[in-house]
């Protein structure tokens, strides 16, 4: 295995348990998150890679899927991530915005954005365009952090003398606009993470 690989793998799981001592098992969420909205099929869209840890998840449970980010830089270190675990084959990895997809209309059966929607500079153009690409039968899975998990990862970035940038439009209000969209809504909870199920009534 190349030397970039593993040596980034060794950034991964630093980062890991530096984030679980602060309470924050990112893996674990991750799990949860997937475990409350499967079963999942059909063509999968993840939005904001990050990086990579439900990417990675998602791959570790057999998936394949298309995963878009902003930043190359955070992108690539995904890849590598993934490239560790032998799964690179499974994940098709483009550099998008959010707020201009390049997809067609109806082009997925499930969308995910997990700890993105607070880094988007115009959330709601990016929830159209989830709408957009997602088909009738399909779902939009939201994840964000909940009240306690945005003071966590703001000790978490405070404690590296950096701060935590996050916009001001909730996951609630993300929410009430997706049911205004004609969506039927499921929430689910966790410590540290609050989750939206969005899709329309002809899916149940």
């Amino acid at each position: 295995m190349e030397e970039k690989v593993l040596l980034n793998h060794k950034r991964y799981l630093e980062r890991v348990n530096f984030n679980k001592s602060f309470g924050y098992n990112v893996e674990e969420e991750r799990k949860f998150i997937l475990d409350k909205v499967c079963p999942i099929d059909g063509n999968i869209l993840e939005v904001g890679t990050g990086k990579g840890y439900f990417a990675i998840e998602l791959a570790k449970r057999g998936y394949s899927f298309t995963s878009v980010d902003l930043s190359a830089e955070e992108q690539e270190f995904a890849r590598l991530n993934i490239e560790y675990f032998g799964l690179l084959k499974q994940v098709d990895f483009k550099i998008e915005d959010a707020e201009n997809l390049s997809f067609k209309d109806k082009s997925f059966d499930v969308v995910f954005a997990i700890n993105a929607i607070h880094h988007f500079a115009k959330p709601f153009k990016a929830i159209d365009e989830f709408i957009r690409v997602v088909k009738p039968k399909g779902k939009i899975v939201l994840s964000d952090f909940s009240e306690e998990g945005f003071k966590m990862i703001d000790k978490i970035h405070a404690s590296e003398g950096r701060k935590h940038e996050a916009g001001k439009v909730t996951l609630d209000e993300i929410s009430d606009y997706l049911e205004n969209k004609g969506f039927k809504v499921q929430k689910y909870k966790s410590k540290l993470e609050d989750i939206v199920v969005a899709f329309f009534d002809l899916y149940i």
